[in-house]
C-alpha cells in the first residue's frame, strides 16, 4: 500500500513538473494533489500503553570466556579471513595475511563489540587476537 501510494505521488509530480505552469501555481496544485495520496498513508502511532523508560543498568558483566568467544566471534566474522584459520595465537599479517588498513577495520570491529576506544598506540601493538584479549581483559573488567 505503501509503494502504491509513493509511486502514484512521484507520478503525480512528475506529472506537474512536465507542465510549463509558473512555479507558484505548480507548488500549490501539487500540494493540492498530494494531500489525497498522503492521507491514504496510515502512519501508526506507538500504543498508549508503551511508556518510555530509561535503563540505568551497568555493561554487562565480562568473563574471560565471554571475551574469549566474543574475540573469537568477531574475527570469524571478518569477510576477510577464513574462520577456520582463527585461532588465539594467529598472528593478524603473517598468519591470516590481513594488511595494515585490515588490521584497522579489524580493531574498529573490536572497538565496537566491547563499546570503548582503543588508541591508535596501543592498538598498533596489538597484532595477535591473544593481544587483544589480555588488553581488554587488563582495560575492562573481566572477572574468572
Amino acid at each position: 500500500m505503501l509503494r502504491t501510494a509513493l509511486r502514484q505521488a512521484t507520478r503525480t509530480v512528475s506529472a506537474m513538473t512536465r507542465l510549463s505552469l509558473s512555479t507558484n501555481v505548480a507548488a500549490t496544485s501539487s500540494i493540492r494533489l498530494l494531500r489525497p495520496v498522503c492521507s491514504q498513508l496510515q502512519i501508526q502511532t506507538a500504543s498508549p500503553n508503551v511508556v518510555p523508560s530509561r535503563s540505568y543498568a551497568d555493561k554487562q558483566v565480562l568473563t574471560r570466556k565471554t571475551v574469549h568467544d566474543r574475540i573469537l566471534l568477531v574475527m570469524k566474522l571478518y569477510d576477510k579471513i577464513s574462520p577456520e584459520k582463527v585461532k588465539m595465537e594467529s598472528h593478524f599479517v603473517n598468519d591470516l595475511g590481513l594488511d595494515s588498513l585490515d588490521h584497522v577495520e579489524l580493531i574498529m570491529a573490536f572497538e565496537d563489540e566491547f563499546g570503548f576506544e582503543i588508541p591508535d598506540g596501543d592498538a598498533e601493538k596489538l597484532m595477535t587476537p591473544q593481544a587483544v584479549f589480555q588488553y581488554i581483559c587488563d582495560r575492562e573488567d573481566v572477572y574468572e
